[in-house]
């Protein structure tokens, strides 16, 4: 799919539910302005899109520390992202806030291999606020998405590790 012509599509199929869990890494795109390009625009476009496709509710993966003033470019595009997306219509924006993503990718990432098993080890150490930052199997964040769909709450809500974990599990 051409992820850059999605403003211009006008025949997409009638949906209730758009899930977007579209992104990259800066290094995978190989600049700030591609990496902007994917995890802005595209996703963006994407929200617009299911909203000419008459969508009520947009689910969308984002990431910890998203946040619009972050001085970290990474989290300030996901925070840029999520505001723009809530400036939109929908009866309900639901927002997913992991922190490390766990499971099987088609690429392979040095630091997250060898990351996986420091950050299992340490999840129990991270209490009270620090939940937040525990890792979470991307497979729990999808069923969680699917049980947020299906419960309908309306206007924007941000999910964390407790919030998800306690939904994929429902």
């Amino acid at each position: 799919m051409d992820f850059g012509a999605l403003d211009t599509i006008a025949d997409l199929p009638p949906a209730q539910d758009v899930f977007c869990s579209l992104g990259t890494t800066i290094r995978t795109a190989g600049s700030q302005e591609a990496f902007r390009q994917v995890d802005y625009d595209y996703v963006l476009a994407l929200a617009r899109a299911g909203q000419r496709a008459g969508a009520t509710q947009f689910l969308l993966v984002s990431a910890l520390g998203a946040d619009p003033a972050s001085r970290i470019f990474y989290s300030r595009v996901k925070g840029e992202m999520e505001a723009a997306v809530r400036q939109l219509p929908y009866q309900g924006i639901q927002i997913f806030r992991p922190s490390f993503l766990m499971g099987d990718r088609a690429e392979v990432r040095l630091a997250e291999r060898l990351g996986i098993p420091l950050a299992r080890a340490l999840a129990p150490l991270l209490l009270g606020p620090l939940r937040r930052y525990r890792p979470i199997h991307a497979a729990d964040v999808a069923r969680a998405m699917v049980q947020i769909a299906k419960d309908q709450p309306r206007g924007p809500n941000v999910f964390e590790y407790d919030g998800m974990r306690a939904a994929a599990h429902a």
